[in-house]
């Protein structure tokens, strides 16, 4: 593999010097006293390998030239339970290392004592201490001018700093402790120089959730304060703004991230609460999204930036397991669509859009046709993923075409992995930076032929990693044999002929790295929030005040940030389909209770309620019989009305029936949508009918009727009485002689039927007469025959 290319070709001036270095240590020491310790200090060194631990918290300068001095400064400590006299820390200088693999076996066993250590630099340039208590660290500081290292020829060397000195068990001078490191040694400018890429990452979280306020300006609503700890002086994307502003870099950017900083520089925004409640986030986060932002937008300025589709969708996953589900593909070009504008907007630079970044940079075919088919033809792969197989004694560059039009950019393993690990302690720090600039300078030694070489390092470094990727940085980009280019010239530079462009199968993809995939069902929920999301969205006035926090939120849902956090995970996107069923449900039908009517037909009301702050329409309200024989809806087994309802009211929609017999029914009332899909749950009450039938409109016709003649009977019943009268008292008894003719009849004796008062002709009313069977005829207009509504 080129990636493990050696430098093929090695001098003799090394091996003279090694040569030279081991006779001066012989001729220094009397042979007779070298034979006597032979034989104890093979096991004295392996009894006391590793009682004293060596800490190199800083070299400096990293990479020295001619006239430098090179300073080391650390720590050592004596972890043993015996005390060590006559101790002094030392300089030691190893042979060259002629090939990267070299490299790679002196860093995995770079704190044991071995008797392979180079010759100490000399009395002068070592510090002593007289004691080293158990337990106890001792800072050491010891400097030494270039040229007393002997350094011959340009290559990178062997450094060690060891802690030599005695024990009362062994009572000899020994290596107690040794910190091996690197010693990269470019005297003058190199011949051909490396043009490397280094990508600096500005990756984060997901931060946001789907949630916006009710008022104009839409309030986000943060799943927590994580953001602004980052943001904040000290914090790791502060950090990273802070050290890249002076690197020469190729920014790459989750679009994502810019967003929410842009949400929070705004100043209105809540934090989620555990109970299902937000609170306003604390002001000042304000101006430190916006210092942030300030920050990042002078460091960009003249450099190259790279804009991940938003979100960061994690494409492996997707390759593997959301490809099946409908609708997941259409995710990733809505992300990488969305992406620019967010730079633009935010940052005012224009991004590169045609770069897809597999996690790890480990590709399979299925990852390059998902990771191309949102429109980015290149594709940022590792060299531990596409491996050489050429045979090449060296590294190659970095851009290799790999068919229909797709280049894959293959970073270099050795260097982009070289800052992972816990880089909190300045030892591990210091030795992370000369392991990079060892590599560095072999793979330019390899060979005379110019190369262009990506480093793409892991995807959220730490603080700590970051500041030993800018040391790291500032000393490769000050140095002599590399020469800094953007990721976008490194892709369009000329491919080695002999370089690997076969994709590795499926079946080479890393097991670690699949077990950390996003499973199908993540992606089948997706499709269930988006169905959800399409069907909410047609009936409201301004879609973009739901389609837009929700779509970016679906985008964080399958980003990369959620391998390793599978909790976190599910917890998103749980709480993102459930505030989108929450939504929908502020769109409803009033339940109602049993409903009669007493009737032939009538009319029944039912009511949609919209709780939302926009009108909504594009809704058809579906009134549907059960019964249809026995009530039907507007003529029919059922009837629909279209719906539109303001932001925060009601209406109600009313329904002609009409009823062929008595009895229940059972009345479904559900909402659609204008192109027939369902909308929200539907409501079902009982109709109660009691309609008046011909049956018994005959039999209160009927006892009318008998009540009619009863009275018409009695009526001339009393008229014939009356006659009878009047017949048996005979024509001349009005007239009788009283002795006046004329004579008026006095007035008590009228006949009642004659009397002043009779309301008739007939006689006067009688207490047990009928009542008239029919009220008196109104003037007004008789009325329209109202419906009673339910």
């Amino acid at each position: 593999m080129a990636e493990a290319a050696d430098f093929q070709g090695t001098s003799a001036s090394p091996a003279r010097r090694w040569l030279r270095r081991a006779g001066t240590l012989l001729a220094g020491a009397p042979l007779l006293a070298g034979l006597l310790q032979l034989p104890a200090a093979g096991p004295a060194q392996a009894d006391s390998s590793g009682t004293v631990s060596v800490s190199l918290d800083s070299l400096s300068p990293s990479a020295p030239t001619d006239g430098d001095t090179v300073t080391v400064s650390g720590t050592v400590t004596n972890n043993g339970k015996q005390a060590v006299t006559d101790a002094h820390v030392g300089l030691r200088v190893g042979p060259e290392l002629t090939s990267r693999s070299e490299i790679d076996s002196v860093a995995r066993h770079s704190d044991e004592p071995q008797s392979g250590t180079g010759t100490e630099v000399g009395d002068k340039y070592e510090e002593k201490f007289d004691k080293l208590a158990p337990g106890v660290a001792e800072h050491f500081t010891i400097s030494v001018p270039v040229d007393k290292l002997d350094l011959g020829d340009d290559g990178v060397y062997e450094f060690d700093v060891t802690l030599s000195g005695q024990t009362s068990a062994q009572a000899w001078d020994q290596v107690l402790g040794i910190q091996r490191t690197f010693l990269p040694w470019q005297q003058s400018e190199a011949d051909t120089k490396t043009k490397t890429s280094f990508l600096w990452p500005l990756i984060s979280t997901a931060h946001l959730t789907a949630k916006t306020g009710a008022g104009e300006l839409q309030t986000p609503e943060f799943l927590d304060d994580e953001l602004a700890k980052e943001l904040a002086p000290g914090g790791r994307l502060a950090q990273m703004v802070d050290l890249g502003k002076d690197l020469d870099v190729t920014w790459v950017i989750d679009p994502d991230l810019l967003a929410s900083v842009d949400a929070m520089a705004a100043g209105n925004y809540r934090l989620q609460g555990a109970d299902g409640t937000s609170t306003p986030g604390p002001r000042e986060h304000q101006a430190i999204a916006k210092q942030w932002l300030a920050a990042l937008q002078k460091a960009v300025a003249g450099n190259e930036v790279v804009a991940l589709p938003f979100g960061d969708p994690d494409l492996a996953s997707l390759a593997h397991n959301g490809t099946s589900v409908t609708g997941s593909l259409s995710h990733l070009k809505d992300a990488t669509d969305v992406a620019a504008i967010t730079v633009k907007t935010v940052l005012h630079v224009t991004p590169s859009t045609d770069f897809a970044w597999p996690v790890d940079g480990a590709v399979d075919p299925s990852i390059m046709k998902v990771a191309t088919s949102a429109g980015a033809d290149r594709v940022i792969a590792r060299s531990d993923s596409l491996q050489e197989t050429g045979g090449l004694p060296y590294t190659p560059s970095a851009a290799r075409p790999v068919g229909g039009g797709t280049t894959a950019v293959v970073a270099d393993a050795r260097l982009s992995t070289a800052f992972e690990g816990d880089l909190t302690k300045a030892g591990a720090a210091t030795l992370a930076v000369q392991r990079f600039l060892a590599q560095s300078l072999a793979l330019n030694a390899q060979t005379d032929k110019q190369r262009s070489i990506v480093v793409a390092p892991q995807r959220m470094p730490t603080a700590s990693q970051a500041q030993a990727m800018a040391t790291a940085l500032k000393a490769l980009q000050g140095g002599t044999w590399s020469q800094s280019q953007d990721l976008s010239a490194a892709a369009k530079d000329k491919p080695d002929p002999g370089a690997t462009t076969r994709i590795p199968p499926r079946s080479a993809y890393p097991s670690s790295l699949r077990r950390q995939e996003l499973p199908r069902a993540v992606f089948d929920q997706i499709a269930r929030t988006q169905d959800k999301l399409d069907n909410f969205r047609v009936i409201l006035s301004d879609q973009s005040r739901v389609v837009t926090p929700f779509g970016r939120a679906i985008n964080r849902e399958m980003s990369t940030s959620w391998r390793g956090r599978r909790g976190e995970a599910v917890g998103y996107r749980d709480g993102v389909e459930a505030w989108i069923d929450d939504l929908t449900e502020q769109v409803k039908l009033i339940d109602k209770s049993e409903t009669k009517l007493s009737g032939r037909s009538a009319t029944i009301p039912v009511t949609v309620q919209n709780n939302l702050v926009q009108p909504v329409g594009h809704l058809v309200l579906r009134l549907t019989s059960t019964m249809p024989t026995r009530l039907k809806i507007g003529g029919k087994a059922y009837d629909e009305q279209p719906v539109e309802v303001s932001g925060g009211h009601s209406q109600s929609v009313k329904f002609t029936t009409s009823a062929n017999a008595n009895g229940r029914v059972t009345v479904l009332a559900q909402l659609y949508t204008e192109d027939g899909q369902p909308y929200g749950d539907a409501v079902s009450f009982d109709v109660k009918v009691t309609e008046v039938t011909p049956t018994v409109m005959l039999v209160i016709g009927g006892g009318v009727l008998l009540l009619v003649l009863a009275g018409f009977r009695m009526y001339t019943q009393r008229k014939r009485a009356a006659a009878r009268r009047a017949d048996e008292d005979g024509p001349g008894t009005a007239g009788e002689d009283t002795g006046e003719p004329g004579n008026p009849e006095a007035p008590g004796d009228r006949l009642p039927e004659e009397s002043d008062s009779t309301p008739g002709a007939d006689g006067p009313e009688q207490p047990s007469d009928p009542a008239p069977d029919t009220a008196p005829e109104s003037a007004d207009p008789s009325g329209t025959g109202e419906r009673v509504d339910r």
